[in-house]
């Protein structure tokens, strides 16, 4: 098993398990940078980053936002599968997209005209829904854009993270079953992958029981932005 990926799917499990995103949205631009193809990169982390949601959306199923969730069905779900068939098909170098969002994400948590635009933005949800849909087809960080709705909603801590948690669930089951139907190869064993799975799960379990209720959560805003801020830049040097 490769130990940079290893490395990775601990610090970002960690991540996603407290906040209920960010296995996809750290784990892609980390491993990218780290020189694994987009394909590679959605074949190791999506079956971690649905098997961290099944946990959270299990543990607290009743706290389910539904009409949100439904929505994610019907406006984010299809063009998720219509971009990633594109990017996959044309091979696309989705790199500076990926730096330039994590950029504009990162300079939103310091700039309150940014706040204020995004909000505005959020309030015209359906169109916001498809738009998030095309991104996390594209890039992988539809996360980004999830999370921002998601605390503009103000729900309590539970509600928020178990709907963050089923719908990156369909979002990454989405991208599963596209990548499976397009053929795509991959050059991360299946032993690794399933290990990776495993290693992904026990981070769930002891994040949840040693940390889930100790994180607070404006500094982790702040360690967030900052995070995404430094792996845009560092993206979009490597582009150029």
């Amino acid at each position: 098993m490769p130990v940079d990926i290893l490395l990775t799917v601990i610090v970002v499990s960690v991540i996603q398990s407290i906040f209920g995103v960010g296995v996809l949205l750290f784990g892609t631009p980390i491993l990218l940078l780290l020189g694994y193809g987009f394909v590679d990169v959605l074949g190791v982390l999506l079956p971690i980053s649905l098997t961290i949601s099944t946990l959270q959306v299990l543990r607290h199923h009743h706290a389910l936002d539904v009409a949100f969730y439904k929505n994610i069905l019907i406006y984010s779900a299809p063009l998720v599968v219509l971009f990633l068939a594109l990017v996959t098909s044309t091979k696309l170098n989705i790199t500076p997209f990926v730096g330039v969002l994590l950029v504009l994400v990162a300079l939103k948590s310091f700039s309150p005209f940014l706040e204020r635009t995004v909000k505005s933005i959020v309030a015209y949800e359906r169109p916001y829904l498809m738009i998030m849909g095309l991104v996390h087809g594209m890039s992988n960080l539809g996360g980004s854009m999830l999370t921002v709705i998601m605390h503009s909603k103000q729900y309590p801590k539970d509600k928020t993270r178990v709907t963050t948690a089923a719908s990156l669930a369909t979002m990454a089951t989405c991208q599963l079953l596209t990548l499976l139907w397009g053929g795509n190869e991959f050059s991360v064993s299946y032993f690794d992958k399933v290990s990776l799975m495993q290693v992904g799960t026990v981070i769930f379990l002891l994040t949840e029981e040693m940390l889930y209720k100790q994180i607070d959560n404006a500094q982790y805003s702040q360690l967030f932005a900052v995070f995404l801020l430094i792996s845009g830049v560092m993206l979009l040097a490597k582009s150029f």
